[in-house]
């Protein structure tokens, strides 16, 4: 169990404050064994799955991670941020369980959770891995799908576009593997999918150095890619698709 004082300061500092509405139990007690967090007679009182408030707070918690709110060697307590996002310690516990099994955070007995600290050679040898499966699947299709279902996909790349022309990282993280997951999904394998949209979020996780405030202009340059490579796509242009395919993995991080 994490102490609830493994962290004082405010967790997510700059971040807005999220509220995440939890199952109440019997006499509209919260979720966790009758835990009751602040605030929660303010809350609607709806019954909400708790799976489900799980899925929240993991997708509030790797924003936040993307985003640089959470940083990197820093130690995080279940607690503190469960008061943080208005619900008990029990489902944001479980989503960070779910964080380090994707190797973004790691278990500290008796405090919490700390960000790991991701070196640029680490997310470079996930750019690689990610090659070697995109790569020969991105050729294949680009040899076989109609130019009318790459087209359909234009909406995921302007969605791209869009998040990386505000430098929304965490919105950024989103669209780009909605757009990575769509083109491989035209492949039929869900096994595939599977695999490689986990390698894709393992290298989305912020590098050594801190919060990535200053990605900006490489979002908006990854973002360009999907474009020109949908264009190619269309086009049935296959040596423009392998080049365009293949540079946007080995750029990534150099």
């Amino acid at each position: 169990m994490e102490q609830a004082g493994a962290r004082e300061v405010d967790p997510l500092v700059g971040a807005p404050r999220v509220r995440v509405p939890e199952q109440p139990g019997p006499g509209g007690r919260g979720a966790a064994g009758g835990e009751r967090t602040p605030g929660a007679a303010d809350r609607p009182r709806g019954t909400v799955r708790r799976n489900s408030v799980r899925e929240q707070i993991l997708d509030a918690l790797r924003a936040a991670l993307v985003g640089g709110e959470l940083r990197p060697g820093e130690v995080y307590s279940a607690p503190v941020l469960g008061e943080r996002f208005g619900v008990s310690a029990t489902p944001v516990r479980e989503a960070m369980q779910q964080l380090a099994s994707e190797g973004a955070v790691e278990v500290v007995p008796n405090r919490g959770f700390r960000v790991v600290l991701h070196s640029a050679r680490e997310l470079g040898e996930l750019a690689e891995v990610r090659a070697l499966i995109e790569v020969p699947v991105m050729l294949r299709l680009a040899r076989t799908v109609p130019a009318a279902r790459w087209s359909a996909l234009l909406p995921l790349a302007d969605a791209t576009v869009a998040a990386a022309a505000d430098g929304d990282l965490a919105r950024y993280a989103e669209a780009d593997r909605a757009f990575h997951g769509a083109v491989l999904a035209l492949d039929g394998n869900r096994q595939l999918v599977q695999v490689a949209a986990d390698l894709h979020r393992r290298s989305q996780w912020p590098l050594v150095s801190g919060p990535v405030a200053g990605r900006r202009a490489d979002l908006v340059a990854d973002a360009a890619e999907h474009m020109a490579l949908l264009e190619a796509l269309v086009a049935q242009d296959i040596d423009v698709v392998s080049s365009l395919v293949r540079e946007h993995f080995t750029g990534a991080y150099g």
